[in-house]
């Protein structure tokens, strides 16, 4: 079996570096899906007057964000600090969307830190034209271990919408079979138990997921080289749900482009912004690798594979650094 992996990219400036020169965007520049259903833009979320360029008075029904939390550009702030530029691309997220559309916002709580920046955060959103709806748990089923700790397993999930958007109750069935009996309720003078009223032989899925496995290096999915890394089947549920074919989805942190793949698979459209080249390079590349290939991810490859092998000098870092061969 091939191993070929790459430590977490953020963390390491000098792979970073390395990388970046095969990258095909730079800082303001914008790549356009030759098919027509997507746009990938290397810019700032928080400047808003770039953003609305890139729009160009095209509203979105639904929003998709997933910001590196209680962090602005992978340096650490204070949550007041954090607020005030969640703020800005708040704003200009309102801005973009219909006037009936849907907003989701993947957002920890540091549980060593008083919970920051949850609390803040929500108490922000009170402010704003979005009405809340739900707050939606995804249960991790890797945990990070501890002695002195209850297991942290969770990533929380805000869900907002503006005016009357889409909800597709087709779409929000699990794969788990619907086994419990009981909730008697009559019906039309005859008392009916649970599995006879259901339109569906699954659990339909409520605020807390259990059903979505989390991405790590034995998925197909996984994305060497990124970190959180979000489920494409999370994204394909929030996408069906709260869309319909042809709309335009929003996604203002890129990363590994799990949205713009998610949107390709179920025919919508995308813009996705991230502000680092290399994040945007890697989500165009994975689009042409399922494209080409049906593959949703590299697993125990990279997206980078084919350059690093021919470059020397980045193959001899590796070795030295990450005892990673690369053959």
């Amino acid at each position: 079996m091939k191993n070929f992996p790459l430590p977490r990219i953020d963390k390491d400036k000098r792979l970073k570096s390395y990388l970046e020169k095969f990258c095909r965007l730079k800082f303001g520049e914008i790549w356009e899906d030759p098919i027509g259903n997507h746009k990938i833009a290397c810019c700032d979320s928080s400047d808003q007057n770039s953003i609305l360029n890139l729009f160009n008075g095209e509203k979105a029904k639904l929003a998709v964000h997933d910001p590196p939390y209680n962090m602005i550009a992978f340096e650490k702030h204070r949550a007041d600090k954090f607020v005030e530029w969640c703020k800005l691309w708040i704003e200009t997220t309102d801005q973009i969307l219909d006037k009936n559309s849907s907003l989701y916002i993947w957002l920890g709580a540091d549980q060593k830190n008083h919970f920051e920046p949850f609390a803040e955060f929500i108490l922000m959103m009170k402010e704003t034209n979005f009405e809340s709806k739900s707050f939606i748990t995804m249960r991790n089923q890797r945990g990070y271990g501890t002695q002195k700790n209850w297991m942290a397993i969770r990533q929380e999930l805000l869900y907002y919408v503006k005016g009357n958007p889409v909800f597709n109750t087709f779409a929000v069935y699990t794969d788990i079979p619907k086994a419990v009996k009981g909730y008697y309720k009559a019906i039309n003078g005859n008392m009916t138990e649970n599995l006879e009223r259901s339109k569906s032989d699954k659990i339909r899925a409520g605020n807390v997921w259990i059903d979505i496995q989390q991405v790590f290096h034995l998925r197909e999915e996984n994305v060497n080289g990124c970190f959180v890394q979000k489920p494409i089947k999370a994204l394909e549920r929030i996408i069906e749900v709260s869309s319909n074919e042809n709309d335009l989805v929003i996604d203002f942190f890129a990363h590994s482009g799990t949205t713009t793949l998610a949107a390709e698979k179920l025919k919508r459209r995308s813009i996705s912004i991230d502000i680092e080249p290399i994040y945007c390079e890697i989500a165009i590349r994975r689009l042409e690798r399922f494209r080409k290939t049906g593959k949703l991810g590299w697993q125990n490859s990279n997206p980078f594979e084919d350059e690093i092998i021919e470059n020397k000098e980045l193959t001899k870092y590796l070795k030295e650094k990450y005892k990673i061969e690369v053959k």
